[in-house]
């Protein structure tokens, strides 16, 4: 096994850079769907394009390098113990590289572990197979889809489509169900996998274990097979659209599996996924563990990458973009409305969890006064002579922070709050009464983002917190993001939840 270590870093490092053919091809035909100039459109040219830098940088796709979850076929005999040492000391390695961000945290003290090992990580489940090589597979499942994954306990009532029973018509429901209240907050469009039956722990994991089938295969089972082609179709009309802002395109793969359960319990469940879906496996040889091939074919991006970097520029050329520069006056926020296309340039501050919870009873280490707060948890890397580099940074999902934000931004008069997903009616009623806006990044765009961020001024709170979780204070330069919530009590993201529920309630009686 003298090669295993270097075919998982290999394998890591792929997983995070690059997308593979059949995940591209879905993205680049939901962006040929989409209406040219509509929100959807940019935002799937921007996706595009992004995948691209991430490809030729050899660096994240998306800041969020999830809980990286293996899982691992071997011959009878192969000794499991030296190569899990093995797959954890890859990982080790590519948080060491940036290709991972540090996501492994103490669930009672908070402290990050800093290399991505820890009890419970990375996850590795091993099987036995009758042959003689080894095959890898590799999911990278973020924390913002991984939130939106959505277990029923059927019989069950649902929103919009009442009562979900024992049967397929129910299992239908609930799938749709997990479609619409995902909106914009798993990074939509996107891909999911649903495990019927088993119990609640197995249920996820074979929702999960779905996610690593081929985007284009067909269920072997003939009624699976006609409910995933339903839900294919059914769901793309809610309307919900790439990060909920509406389109013709929700929902890009819909994958389902069944198992036997209990005859008390019937539990669907549904392992939603980002359109950033990082899966890949390798094949390798059984006594050495060298490389042999890829499981899903890579993407030759070439060729697409230049058409789509034309298209982000076309799409960015027909809209009305406004210039902000830092601090920002209340008058200059007070002009926005949803919809507007903003460009900040300045001194930006990133914020999460830890430090909105911080900052409800302690003051900042920094004048807020103007500034802007950005919902996000870089991939940061230190040179030689110490300095601190932007490697990833795309926006995470702002409603954790519904709580906090509404005070915060009062209590330090903080302008403007850049994330993805929209936020609460609590933040919507203090974007009016203190004239503040949201700003909606690009769910996933880690190094569309990134090359806007031009230089780390300084850092806060790195020790306590951890490198995700600190305050970074970074010079922004082109930083562009679509007003989605408004100081005059408008919301994108309630209109599309509003218009997705009814669409939703249609689909109620149509059966498959």
């Amino acid at each position: 096994m003298k090669d295993f270590q270097e075919s998982i870093y290999k394998l890591i490092v792929e997983t995070s850079t690059r997308l593979p053919a059949d995940v591209q091809s879905r993205i680049e035909a939901a962006r040929l769907k989409e209406d040219e100039g509509t929100r959807s459109a940019l935002s799937l040219a921007t996706i595009a394009e992004n995948i691209r830098m991430a490809d030729c940088n050899v660096s994240p796709i998306c800041q969020d390098t999830g809980m990286p979850t293996f899982i691992i076929h071997v011959p009878v005999g192969a000794n499991q113990i030296i190569m899990k040492e093995a797959v954890r000391q890859a990982v080790a390695q590519a948080t060491r590289d940036s290709i991972l961000r540090t996501n492994s945290v103490d669930s009672l003290t908070g402290a990050n572990s800093g290399d991505n090992l820890g009890p419970g990580t990375p996850v590795i489940h091993f099987e036995q197979w009758e042959k003689d090589e080894i095959d890898v597979r590799l999911i990278l499942k973020g924390g913002g889809c991984e939130n939106k994954n959505i277990q029923y306990s059927l019989p069950c009532e649902l929103e919009g489509l009442g009562k979900a029973g024992r049967d397929l018509d129910g299992i239908r429901k609930c799938i749709l169900h997990a479609v619409y209240q995902a909106q914009g907050q798993g990074c939509s469009a996107g891909f999911i996998g649903v495990g019927i039956g088993g119990d609640r722990t197995t249920g996820y994991e074979l929702a999960k274990h779905q996610l690593f089938r081929p985007v284009d295969d067909v269920n072997t089972i003939e009624e699976l097979a006609r409910l995933e082609e339903y839900i294919m179709e059914h769901a793309n009309t809610l309307g919900i659209g790439t990060m909920g802002f509406g389109g013709q395109v929700t929902l890009l793969g819909c994958k389902i599996g069944v198992m036997n359960r209990l005859p008390a319990s019937f539990y669907v469940s549904v392992a939603y996924n980002c359109w950033a879906y990082r899966r890949q496996g390798a094949i390798l040889d059984g006594e050495t563990g060298a490389f042999k091939k890829w499981a899903y074919e890579p993407a030759p991006a070439a060729g697409r990458a230049a058409e789509a970097e034309d298209t982000a520029g076309k799409e960015k050329a027909d809209k009305r973009e406004i210039v902000l520069n830092t601090p920002i006056t209340e008058e200059q926020i007070r002009a926005l409305r949803v919809g507007d296309v903003v460009i900040v340039n300045g001194l930006i501050h990133t914020g999460r969890d830890a430090l909105h919870h911080y900052l409800m009873d302690h003051d900042s280490p920094v004048d807020l006064n103007g500034s802007v707060i950005y919902h996000c948890g870089p991939v940061m890397m230190k040179d030689e002579q110490g300095e601190w580099h932007v490697k990833a940074a795309g926006p995470t999902t702002s409603i954790r922070e519904e709580p906090y934000q509404g005070e915060i931004m009062k209590k330090f008069g903080i302008r403007a709050v850049i994330g993805k997903g929209g936020m609460g009616p609590k933040t919507l009623k203090a974007l009016q009464e203190h004239g503040g806006v949201y700003l909606n990044a690009i769910g996933g765009a880690a190094q569309f983002y990134a090359k806007c961020l031009k230089k780390v001024e300084s850092v806060d709170f790195l020790k306590e917190f951890g490198v995700p979780e600190a305050m970074w204070h970074l010079q922004c330069e082109g930083f562009a993001a679509i007003v989605t919530m408004d100081s005059h009590g408008g919301s994108l993201h309630a209109e599309v939840d509003e218009s997705s529920i009814e669409k939703l309630a249609r689909l109620k009686d149509k059966v498959f």
